[in-house]
């Protein structure tokens, strides 16, 4: 293992960062292109944009939890560079298709499922192989250069697209996310530390294997809080995502050139909160920064809606800010809590069951946005989200967490700051489960 200080020095952590970094910026591309598409070109309605969202996270849902097994028994970084070379080429069918006047909307949602199943097996075995490469002591720091680049790509992906738009159109757009994922697969392969083979030897069954990563999440007093905040979270946050586009397009009549400066605004605070995140937990506590990070989204929610009220511009980009800043320093904060509180041997299993919880939401979501779009209308819709992030926050607000400054560092660990868990779950009664993403 490295034990150079300085991940910048870091050979195999570079490459993993400029994979991250390349596929986020086509990512982020693609985050815009692609409901435009639908929207603009296709003419798709609320309950389509719903199923579209849905299926983009579906895979969560359906698989996760056996995609976690499964990844601790694989080589993560073949499972990486596979995921990338699928995401390129399904992709790749829809500026194809698009040049060839044969696009339908039936065709978006079979590349939303099959992208959303391939990114399960590249999340998964991406957030397992971080512990992998760098020192435990060393998580913060690349987990904060691994989101920084990610706010830098959202910076410069919906800029770009947003410039783009009217030049070359969104399928066309897209063919850059799937450029992107190649050039994500050809770093992640320049990493020179051996993709170890996982032991064979005391392998149990599929099932038991998934019930053990699941039974660690559960069993983990403080886990369990982060992952319920971020399941209510992602459920509403989906509702809000699925209807944005067209609320923006329609309701408030914005250019689809404007929708690429209200994205790039909500990575500019995300490059923030990657920048301060650490600065941000060491000031209040690690323990504490979770639920006041949470504490945010909810007034910055709430001014997506107060758009349509006047100046909407300026308001989606105030909220867009706060938003992003909140979510990137809740999410480097817990998930380098988690890597390390987590045993190596159970991390994809781990981070699989977390993911299923809190993504698996996110297909109910983007329905249950399309179908309340449909019934009670787009702006209702959006106001019953904001009452949802209230509920998110109450998981972690109400729970020991806002009176830790440390966070333990591992499964037995007392965390500093309060007497133990047991007697900080006793002063709670009445809240259970957690949030994380």
């Amino acid at each position: 293992m490295t034990r150079d200080r300085s991940l910048l020095r870091h050979h195999d952590f570079r490459q993993l960062w400029a994979a991250e970094t390349v596929s986020q910026v086509g990512t982020q591309v693609t985050l815009l292109a692609l409901p435009v598409l639908a929207v603009s070109l296709l003419d798709a309605t609320p309950l389509e944009m719903g199923v579209l969202t849905a299926l983009e996270t579906a895979a969560f849902l359906l698989i996760g939890l056996p995609a976690g097994a499964w990844v601790d028994r694989w080589r993560r970084k073949r499972v990486l560079v596979t995921a990338d070379v699928v995401r390129a080429v399904v992709l790749a069918t829809l500026p194809i298709a698009y040049l060839l006047d044969v696009l339908t909307l039936g065709q978006l949602f079979v590349v939303a499922a099959a992208t959303g199943t391939a990114t399960v097996f590249f999340d998964v075995a991406y957030q397992s192989y971080l512990p992998a490469l760098v020192d435990r002591d060393q998580l913060v720091d690349g987990n904060g250069k691994l989101e920084a680049s990610r706010a830098v790509a959202q910076v410069a992906g919906p800029a770009i697209a947003g410039g783009l738009l009217r030049v070359i159109g969104a399928p066309l757009l897209i063919a850059l996310d799937a450029l992107s994922f190649l050039l994500s697969a050809f770093f992640i392969r320049r990493i020179q530390r051996p993709d170890t083979v996982p032991d064979r030897a005391g392998r149990r069954s599929l099932r038991a294997e998934i019930a053990e990563g699941l039974s660690f999440v559960v069993h983990q007093p403080l886990l369990r809080r982060i992952v319920a905040c971020t399941g209510t979270s992602n459920l509403f946050s989906t509702i809000t995502t699925t209807l944005l586009v067209l609320y923006a397009l329609r309701r408030l009549e914005l250019p689809e050139s404007a929708l690429g400066l209200v994205f790039s605004a909500g990575a500019v605070g995300g490059l923030v909160g990657a920048a301060t995140a650490a600065r941000f937990a060491r000031t209040v506590g690690e323990g504490r920064a979770i639920p006041l990070a949470v504490m945010v989204v909810v007034p910055f929610t709430a001014l997506t809606p107060l758009a349509a009220t006047g100046a909407p511009l300026v308001l989606l980009v105030l909220g867009q800010i706060g938003f992003s800043w909140s979510v990137v320093v809740y999410n480097i904060t817990q998930v380098s809590f988690r890597q390390r509180l987590c045993p190596p041997a159970l991390l994809g299993r781990m981070n699989a069951s977390v993911r299923f919880l809190v993504y698996g939401t996110m297909p109910l979501g983007g329905l249950l946005g399309g179908v309340l779009g449909t019934w009670l209308g787009v702006l209702p819709t959006l106001w019953i989200a904001v009452a949802g992030q209230l509920l998110a926050a109450g998981w972690v607000v109400a729970s020991p967490l806002m009176h830790m400054r440390d966070l333990p560092d591992g499964p037995d660990a007392p965390a500093a700051g309060v007497p133990t868990v047991p007697e900080a779950r006793a002063s709670t009664a009445g809240s259970d489960p957690e949030r994380s993403g």
